[in-house]
């Protein structure tokens, strides 16, 4: 028997996703078809936690991904959405121990990040190192912050 620890954000996040996928299944009845990103994010057991910041020439994502390795995360872009998924699997159960707290969530992950039109998507670049993987996303050269230098009279 597994040890499943209560989560009331969890909670939140699955009346959200049975919302969602009751909604998906009426449109399809109507002939609109869910998108790929509906279909992952309905599958994800979780989201892992991401940090997003600027500076003057790069957009940066950094993703908590611990107990992961780099050859089972999933990154793509497409249409203007960067996604991230993959899987965490759980660790065999020891016959001579038990647990006293599960915290550590495990199975299927998914995030999408809608992406400004403005960077330059053939040069993003990842990086995965102790469980963290950073992003990175430069930005055109118009969307970079420009100074003028204002002459007094």
């Amino acid at each position: 028997m597994a040890l499943i620890k209560w989560n009331p954000e969890r909670e939140l996040l699955n009346i959200e996703k049975e919302f969602s996928r009751m909604f998906d299944l009426l449109g399809n009845r109507f002939g609109n078809k869910t998108n790929d990103e509906t279909e992952q994010y309905g599958l994800a057991d979780w989201a892992p936690l991401t940090d997003i910041y600027e500076d003057d020439n790069n957009f940066k994502l950094k993703v908590d991904l611990p107990g992961i390795k780099k050859e089972d995360v999933k990154i793509s872009y497409s249409d203007g959405q960067l996604s991230i998924s993959g899987e965490r699997k759980q660790e065999t159960e020891n016959k001579n121990s038990k647990y006293h707290r599960v915290e550590r969530l495990f199975g299927k992950y998914y995030r999408s990040f809608a992406l400004p039109k403005k960077i330059l998507e053939d040069k993003i670049e990842a990086e995965f190192k102790d469980g963290q993987l950073i992003i990175n996303i430069p930005k055109s050269e118009e969307a970079k912050p420009k100074q003028l230098e204002i002459k007094v009279k």
